[in-house]
């Protein structure tokens, strides 16, 4: 058989499918330092670049100005932002769409609209009678 031949035959190994027994001698350290704050947020904004992707977390707060009529005022607030290479957002990408589809699993698809109770209309109030009068 010819090198060229062996070379053909040969398969590349992806390293993300390598079990994780097999990479050895390698420990991570997570250390939080002391400045470490969690924030919880509602929502991310963001783009990218040729050289990075941008992530904003953010939440919202309703302003009340006037009556309801008016049109409201939502406050948002970037609480914090993150930058990553291209081949950082896509292993986080990778590392969402594995953690969701575990999550599904195991409570069922994750719905994009909050359900709300719904509202019963007012009740007529027992104690109140029909106007009489002048009709």
């Amino acid at each position: 058989m010819s090198d060229e031949t062996n070379s053909r035959d040969k398969k590349e190994v992806d390293p993300s499918k390598i079990p994780k027994q097999v990479k050895k001698g390698i420990t991570i350290e997570f250390i939080k330092p002391e400045d470490f704050r969690q924030i919880y947020a509602i929502g991310a904004a963001g783009g990218h670049s040729p050289y990075d992707f941008r992530i904003g977390f953010y939440n919202d707060t309703p302003k009340l100005f006037g009556d309801s009529s008016e049109a409201q005022v939502i406050e948002r607030r970037v609480e914090t932002e993150v930058i990553l290479s291209p081949v950082a957002a896509l292993e986080l990408s990778r590392w969402l769409n594995q953690h969701i589809s575990e999550y599904e699993a195991v409570f069922g698809p994750i719905s994009r609209a909050v359900p709300r109770p719904k509202r019963e209309p007012p009740k007529p109030l027992a104690d109140s009678t029909d106007l009489q009068g002048y009709i």
